[in-house]
Parts: structure tokens; C-alpha cells; sequence
């Protein structure tokens, strides 16, 4: 048996390529929407894809399960669990509890886990060229190392209310009832690592094992002491903001992502034509530089995502395509820079990239808005917007200021002021650029702080 993980960076999540050796048929789980790895380790192994399934309905990234069964004509399987408002709304196999996959040797079983989501499945897998008894579980966003999936997502970002405590009851079950009658030995594969929103501590171990869980875990001595109520209280306290676009991310996943098929190189574009698309505003540009290279200059209305580890979360908070109908166009060196860069997008679920430019010459530029924070003592801003986590803002914050996440300001416009100045800060920059580009394009007048709370912490110190 081979089994892959294929892990991004950028949404901190995991995809897994399982494949029998003696017959050549392999399965990927969670895949995402840009396919071309998947069929290259395909090719590497001398195998082909024949079955593609997810864990849920996913909230944090467009899965790629329609696309990837198109392009290799495999058999897609999603969970039929969940109830009825639980259902997928394309065409695929539902997988039942305890539904198995066969691939050559090797039985991959669908257990119900329900608690991060109703519908969520784990897959138990067992070499049977090896052993006769399940050794891998691909867990989804159940059991990560160290932690669990959260059950609050649907109230935060999906519209539910209330639903949290029916989903940490579920996931206490799911533990007693399912993970804790497992043998310890088994390995288990997470759908995400460190950095993901999709739970509050996260470890970046890429794998773990049912019994260091059951050792280890916060949540362990809860399930031990038969404590739900300790348990619901600890899982629920802390979660990190949800960002806005995980909505989008779980409206589209259910009804089924666009499949997009093979993809058009994308076109190179001269400073006249961007400008002429600019100016009669048919584009939205798109300043891939950090934000200390943007603040000396950038291109007059362009968005600030920073190419680079979180292009394409930077890039759902900055621009939402159920509003937005404009195309990109992308400050990249070259084209395979620009390509990774739009399939980073693809991810989650932004699809209109028209093109890319190399260079800002003779393009319209501004210097946006900055105000230091020796000039923020004097100066009274319609509001002080702190666009960091909820947690940051807790530990310490510039006193006056409200805490609006960056993942969340454009979704929440109600809560900024009609007129008047803005200024923003997130903890040394990064977030903060992402998020002020997206809201200047909203006609804003906003003023980023100059070294952000960082700055500002390191002024007031040396004062």
C-alpha cells in the first residue's frame, strides 16, 4: 500500500493519495481544486486514479473532489450521513456508516463523526496485503494532533445559531463512541496542521496516533472522568475568529464547486493594457509585493495580497466573487509565478484571474495613507480598528480601538463608520495592508499605523 500526504502551506490542510501497489488503483481524500500533483504522483507510481472522496462539506477551502473525478473519470464519494439538510446537491456516491471502498488489497471504511460537522466521515484504512485489522485512519477535521475540529463554525461563518452545542455534544460522542474504541496503535492523518482556523491549537506534527490522543490530549481527561459539560466549556472557550469568505467556502462545497477543467496559459499584459483596463474599470489589480514595499507606492485602486505562505487566505479576505464580478489582473515576475499564484486563488474559489504584468511602470499610482504613532496621539480617527484575532486583541491592545479581524472587515462593513477617517493595525503590518487595500477599493479613507501594534507597543515603551 502507499499512502501521501499532500499538504499546502497556505491553508495549512491535507489532502492523501492512497494507492495499491499491486493493482494500480489509487484514491485521493480532500483534494483540492488545482489537481496537476495528484496526477503526477499518480504517474510517479505508475497508477491511476480511480475513486476520489471527501471527509465533509469543508469550510475553510473549495474542495477539488468534482474536479479531480472529471478530470481522471474516477468515482466521486461524499457522505450521505448528516440528515436531510446535510446533503450534498451534486451527483456521487453517499457513503453510509460503515460503507467500505475497496481498491485492490485495500478496504477504506466510512465511520460517522459527526460534531465538527453532522454529515463528517472518517476513513479507516486496512492493508490487506498486510494485516486484516484497520492501521490508518484519515481523520478530516475530527481528530488533528492535539486538538480537535471545532464545532462552532456553522454559527460563525455558515449561519447557524446556536448549533455549537449540538456539535460538541456530537463530537463528545464521536470520541467515546468511535475514536476511543479504536486500538491504540492506529495512525491518524489530519485534515489540517498549525495555522489552520479550523480549530484553536492545532499541533504540526503531520500525524498522530489514537493512543497518544487518548494520552495526551486536552481533551482527554474529560472523556476519561465521563465529564460532557467539561468537555463542551474547554472546547468552546478560545476558538480564533472565523474568517467571512468560510460561508462562501461551505454554501459552494455543498451545492458542488464549478469544475473548471484544463486550465488556458494566462496572458502577459503590457503596462498600456493594464492601464487601459484600469482606467475604463474593467480589472481590479492586484500589488503582490509585502506592504513595506506597497506603502512606498502602489497602483491607484489595487488590492494588497502579498504573494508568498497565505495567498490564497490573504486573498479571500480581500476580495469576495459573489460580489465582485471584475477580474484580476497580477503583479508576478514571470508566468509560472503568476500561475502558482492562480492556482493558490482556485482554492478558494477565485476563479476570474485575467491575467499578469511584471512591472508598475506607467501605471497610475498613489502612496497610501500612513500615520505614525507618535501623530496617532493627537489625532482623533472616526475609529481605531485593530484587525487582529480576537485573542490578540485580548492580550493587549491600543486602548480605544475595536477588534474587527482582517478575514471579517469586508463582510462587516455595518460596523465602521460612514465618514470620516479610519485608522488600522493588525500586529506588525501584513494583515493590516490586506486588509486596508480591500476597504480603500470600498471607498474608505483609511490610515494604516505605522509598525502596526508592534510599532506602536515599541513607541510607547521608549516614551
Amino acid at each position: 500500500m502507499l499512502l501521501e500526504r499532500i499538504y499546502d502551506e497556505d491553508l495549512a490542510q491535507a489532502s492523501y493519495f492512497i494507492g495499491c501497489q499491486a493493482t494500480g488503483e489509487a484514491m485521493v481524500i480532500d483534494a483540492r481544486r488545482d489537481v496537476g500533483e495528484y496526477f503526477d504522483l499518480a504517474a510517479n507510481h505508475g497508477m491511476r486514479i480511480t475513486k476520489v472522496a471527501e471527509t465533509h462539506i469543508h469550510a475553510d477551502y473549495l474542495s477539488g473532489t468534482r474536479e479531480l473525478a472529471a478530470a481522471a473519470g474516477a468515482e466521486a464519494f461524499v457522505s450521505g450521513e448528516g440528515g436531510e439538510d446535510w446533503q450534498y446537491g451534486f451527483d456521487a456516491t453517499r457513503l453510509k456508516h460503515g460503507d467500505v471502498i475497496t481498491l485492490g488489497n485495500i478496504r477504506v471504511e466510512a465511520r460517522h463523526t459527526p460534531g465538527h460537522t453532522p454529515e463528517h466521515l472518517v476513513f479507516l484504512v486496512t492493508d490487506g496485503a498486510f494485516s486484516d485489522d484497520p492501521g490508518y485512519m484519515i481523520s478530516g477535521d475530527f481528530v488533528f494532533a492535539g486538538d480537535l475540529g471545532r464545532p462552532d463554525l456553522l454559527d460563525e461563518a455558515a449561519g447557524g445559531e446556536d448549533t455549537r452545542f449540538e456539535g460538541a455534544k456530537q463530537l463528545y460522542a464521536s470520541l467515546k463512541n468511535e475514536f476511543l474504541t479504536l486500538p491504540d496503535h492506529i495512525l491518524v492523518y489530519p485534515g489540517h496542521g498549525a495555522g489552520s482556523a479550523c480549530g484553536k491549537a492545532l499541533g504540526a506534527l503531520p500525524a498522530t496516533t489514537v493512543g497518544y490522543e487518548r494520552a495526551n490530549a486536552w481533551w482527554s481527561k474529560h472523556l476519561a472522568a465521563d465529564d460532557e459539560q467539561g468537555f463542551i466549556d474547554e472546547l468552546l472557550d478560545g476558538q480564533p475568529d472565523a474568517h467571512a469568505y468560510f460561508g462562501r467556502m461551505k454554501r459552494e462545497n455543498k451545492e458542488g464547486p464549478a469544475v473548471l477543467g484544463p486550465l488556458s496559459p494566462l496572458k502577459a499584459f503590457t503596462s498600456d493594457q493594464v492601464r487601459s483596463a484600469l482606467e475604463e474599470d474593467r480589472a481590479i489589480f492586484v500589488d503582490t509585493r509585502t506592504n513595506d514595499e506597497v506603502k512606498k507606492g502602489t497602483v491607484l485602486g489595487a488590492l494588497n495580497i502579498p504573494a508568498g505562505g497565505k495567498f490564497a487566505s490573504f486573498g479571500a479576505w480581500a476580495y469576495d466573487p459573489e460580489t465582485e464580478t471584475r477580474p484580476l489582473i497580477l503583479l508576478a515576475e514571470d508566468q509560472d509565478q503568476a500561475e502558482t499564484m492562480r492556482n493558490h486563488l482556485m482554492r478558494v474559489g477565485i476563479d476570474r484571474v485575467k491575467g499578469y504584468t511584471i512591472s508598475l511602470a506607467d501605471l497610475p499610482k498613489i502612496q497610501p495613507a500612513t500615520i505614525t504613532p507618535a501623530e496617532l496621539e493627537d489625532f482623533e480617527p472616526a475609529l481605531l480598528l485593530d484587525v487582529r484575532n480576537k485573542s490578540e486583541h485580548a492580550a493587549g491592545h491600543i486602548p480605544g480601538s475595536k477588534q474587527l479581524s482582517a478575514g471579517r472587515v469586508l463582510w462587516h462593513q455595518d460596523q465602521l463608520p460612514k465618514s470620516g477617517p479610519i485608522v488600522t493595525y493588525c500586529q506588525s503590518g501584513t494583515r493590516n495592508s490586506v486588509a486596508a487595500s480591500a476597504l480603500r477599493r470600498q471607498g474608505y479613507d483609511v490610515r494604516e499605523l505605522v509598525g502596526s501594534y508592534a510599532g506602536w507597543s515599541e513607541y510607547k515603551h521608549s516614551n
